[in-house]
């Protein structure tokens, strides 16, 4: 994806301190070639059901790797434990139920300072960390714990997800509300593939069920996007959906039945207690989030998985945020998946972005 269109392509492995082994690309110039000299890192953290590619599926010249890269960036794609390129670990494989025993906690504690203290000591320099999705709720919650904030220089958040009680998604809030993760979980289903027979049997029953209009399945979950060129979705299906934890999906799951954004949840005093010293799950609080971490954050009317109310609870939480290094951007036309795969989305999303890194 990278080297057919004449960018230098690099192959790094991190080990996570719970034993898996992710796999991370590096853009380490543009397509000029100029040598890389002392540029600054950049990490980009795609979303759920995704994998680093999110970042490469818009022709070259509209690209978000592309053209960090070609702006003098030094860009670090991660892929997260699970998906096509970081399917290792020490001494587990995909077939072991211990493997799959994770949600986004896992990835909050393990992934992202794995990946990010990697970056760190390879260039020798602090990063700036642009997220799509569940890429910005795993930040979001380190950032609230004070944690990787002295390797950062800024955080751009693209569809930010943190609360998700007011999601509009069918097909994602009636998978919710009829325990689609849990029901799966129950019958050894400990890996949730999109592509999957079991997933896709139960997606179908909920529309059947529902009435929701599955014939566009991303638009069913995504909402209508407005700017995707038809070829662009035959790329995002030649490499996407990818896998994750179903244990991840619970997890989620019970934060949009709750809206609340807490650590997974055993459902059981016992459990919660020997996991977390506590009967109730501890929660993320988004308002300990440091006042003068530099943020960019951008938001779409028409995304029904981050939905305008849910981005409103955490722009309230960040009210006390300095003013100078927030930077709240709203597209009222845009949906979840224009952020990575919408034609348009050079002009109007990154190329402000790259304008805040630079003053950063």
């Amino acid at each position: 994806m990278v080297e057919k269109h004449n960018y230098v392509c690099e192959e790094h492995k991190v080990t996570t301190q719970d034993g898996f082994i992710l796999s991370l690309q590096r853009i380490p110039v543009g397509r000029s070639g100029e040598s890389p000299g002392n540029r600054v890192p950049v990490l980009l953290q795609h979303g759920l059901l995704m994998d680093g590619i999110t970042w490469l599926l818009l022709p070259p010249e509209l690209s978000l790797a592309f053209l960090l890269a070609d702006n003098g960036f030094d860009v670090w794609i991660a892929n997260t434990r699970g998906t096509k390129y970081s399917r290792g670990h020490v001494s587990l494989g995909p077939y072991d139920p211990a493997y799959w025993d994770w949600s986004w906690d896992e990835l909050v504690a393990y992934d992202l300072p794995a990946t990010y203290k990697y970056v760190h000591v390879q260039t020798g320099q602090k990063l700036h960390y642009v997220g799509h999705s569940l890429g910005t709720l795993i930040s979001l919650a380190s950032f609230s714990k004070d944690q990787l904030l002295n390797m950062l220089r800024s955080a751009a958040l693209l569809c930010p997800i943190a609360y998700v009680g007011q999601m509009t998604s069918p097909l994602a809030r009636n998978s919710a509300q009829n325990f689609l993760a849990e029901t799966l979980y129950r019958w050894g289903i400990l890996e949730f593939d999109p592509r999957g027979e079991a997933v896709i049997k139960f997606l179908k029953d909920i529309c059947k069920k529902t009435g929701i209009d599955c014939t566009n399945l991303l638009t069913s979950f995504t909402g209508q996007n407005c700017c995707l060129n038809s070829s662009i979705v035959d790329v995002f299906l030649d490499h996407e959906p990818q896998s994750t934890a179903t244990k991840n999906m619970i997890h989620l799951s019970q934060m949009i039945r709750e809206g609340t954004i807490t650590m997974y949840n055993y459902n059981n005093e016992d459990e919660n207690r020997k996991h977390y010293g506590q009967p109730t799950p501890p929660v993320y609080k988004m308002k300990n989030i440091p006042k003068h971490l530099p943020i960019f954050l951008s938001y779409g009317g028409a995304d029904a998985l981050s939905d305008v109310n849910d981005v409103q609870r955490l722009l309230d939480s960040l009210k006390d945020h300095d003013g100078d290094k927030l930077v709240i951007q709203y597209r009222a036309d845009y949906a979840h998946a224009d952020y990575v795969m919408a034609e348009n989305a050079k002009q109007d999303v990154y190329e402000p972005l790259i304008a805040f890194m630079k003053l950063q």
